[in-house]
């Protein structure tokens, strides 16, 4: 079974960011054997000062393939309810892949731009029998993790900050590689070039600290762009500014 988890408000100035827990919820899921995370990404929401957001306004979701729902639901809400720093207003998504319709779709989307409010999102939750919690606060976190899970099943929104892989992506050492060894290293569907050139497998690339592979098309893509006066390397990942402009 396809679970997609969806988290948000989870922290505070003074606290780790929801990315770190949802990467924490994701390497406790594995230790105890309750699923397979296949990736986990970060969804940019809407900035406006009407809404309440600790930094960024980001949302994670966590993707999992697990027989035992019951116990990855446990799991989550243990995990946020003692990690909840005073402060936070921690919301709690959980859907089957095959539930999550283009209304939860449509949701995630307006997340992005447009001022949303709890109960619209609780009641589209209940009509599509969609698991969603706030943990403590205001609970104001329901809005960011269902959009969370809806931007995830939508496919073209959103950058990987876990993915699995041979390695992870922040155990890759920066260095030069042909483009098929990353493509194989991290398990990549595609690399994709900023303007669409033509890449070929055996071409070098420099690989710097800073990996995140988007989602484009339902597919773990990752952007990378001429490497300009490189004599020893052809390519290079696309810039953080870029990538964080299209994810």
């Amino acid at each position: 079974m396809r679970i997609l988890v969806g988290i948000d408000d989870t922290d505070t100035k003074e606290t780790r960011g929801t990315g770190f827990n949802a990467r924490e919820i994701g390497k406790f899921i594995e230790k105890e054997k309750i699923g397979i995370v296949e990736g986990i990404t970060r969804h940019q929401l809407f900035f406006d000062p009407r809404i309440p957001y600790t930094s960024a306004n980001s949302s994670a979701c966590i993707e999992v393939e697990t027989n035992d729902p019951d116990s990855l639901k446990k799991l989550c809400i243990d995990y946020l309810n003692k990690i909840a720093p005073v402060g936070s207003d921690v919301g709690l998504c959980l859907s089957d892949w095959n539930r999550i319709t283009e209304t939860v779709v449509s949701w995630g989307k307006r997340a992005k731009v447009e001022v949303l409010t709890q109960i619209e999102g609780r009641n589209l939750a209940k009509s599509n029998k969609i698991y969603l919690k706030g943990l403590c606060g205001t609970e104001d976190g329901v809005i960011g993790a269902l959009a969370a899970i809806g931007l995830r099943r939508g496919g073209n929104d959103g950058r990987f900050i876990w993915l699995r892989g041979k390695r992870e992506l922040r155990d890759i050492p920066s260095g030069i590689y042909t483009i098929g060894e990353i493509k194989k290293e991290l398990e990549l569907d595609e690399i994709k070039s900023v303007n669409n050139e033509m890449i070929s497998e055996q071409d070098p690339l420099f690989l710097h600290e800073w990996i995140r592979p988007i989602i484009k098309n339902q597919k773990k893509t990752l952007i990378i762009d001429k490497a300009l006066n490189k004599p020893d390397y052809e390519w290079e990942i696309a810039s953080k500014d870029y990538i964080k402009s299209i994810s």
